[in-house]
């Protein structure tokens, strides 16, 4: 049973307007050294000197984490942030973006799989599995509004805005208020009675001191907001 996508014959790595292809048996590294395949700054002692490598192995592309002392970020296709750390790699099974943060600045490369691999992820390749028992309660369960919609979208635009923009942290009320031109009281109350109400659908993690924070996985993860939907916001 397969549990990733396998590669077929190359993926393709994006900086700014810049595209690189990197072929079954090749590697792609990426640095502060002009050694590496993508040299992001020679001078920015806070990018390692081997920061990272795409490399293909028994059928899957990985992203390494070659440096010894710094993470990399791994943004997913609906915004998501995880953290690779020092040693680490990580299996590419769908689009993502590398984040490598440096004293300076930092640099985005973006990593396409090519359609095949996609299609075959796309097939499924877990079996349905026979348990036992009564069905979770779902979230489905829950209306979700326009109007509620249009909040989330306001407090979570930092995870869908494109780099450099993207921000993987809740806005402040008081900024989302601000966007959609309402009352923060009214923001306050319309997020709070969501999220009571996603809780009573079973969705975890909606109380306590990261509550907002995983409000926005869950919604990134579920597709209730998207990238596209940044334009149901007023402009700026």
């Amino acid at each position: 049973m397969r549990c990733v996508a396998e590669a077929t014959t190359t993926i393709t790595i994006g900086l700014g307007t810049q595209r690189f292809e990197v072929t079954e048996g090749d590697e792609l590294t990426f640095g502060r050294s002009q050694r590496t395949t993508i040299c992001l700054d020679p001078t920015d002692l806070g990018i390692s000197r081997i920061a990272g490598a795409l490399e293909h192995e028994a059928g899957v592309w990985w992203l390494v984490n070659r440096s010894g002392v710094r993470p990399l970020e791994v943004v997913d296709d609906v915004g998501i942030r995880s953290v690779l750390p020092p040693g680490r790699r990580f299996a590419v099974t769908a689009p993502i973006t590398v984040v490598v943060e440096g004293a300076t600045r930092r640099h985005a490369l973006t990593v396409d799989l090519p359609d095949e691999a996609l299609e075959s992820l796309a097939q499924g390749p877990y079996p349905a599995l026979q348990v036992e028992g009564n069905p979770t309660r779902a979230a489905s369960d829950v209306s979700i509004t326009p109007a509620d919609k249009l909040a989330l979208v306001a407090l979570f635009s930092g995870y869908l805005e494109p780099f450099p923009r993207y921000d993987p942290h809740p806005k402040s009320y008081a900024d989302a208020a601000a966007r959609l031109n309402w009352p923060r009281t009214t923001l306050v109350k319309r997020v709070e009675y969501l999220r009571t109400r996603l809780t009573n659908a079973g969705v975890p993690n909606l109380l306590g001191e990261n509550a907002l924070q995983h409000l926005a996985e869950w919604a990134l993860a579920t597709g209730l907001v998207s990238r596209a939907d940044l334009g149901l916001l007023p402009p700026r």
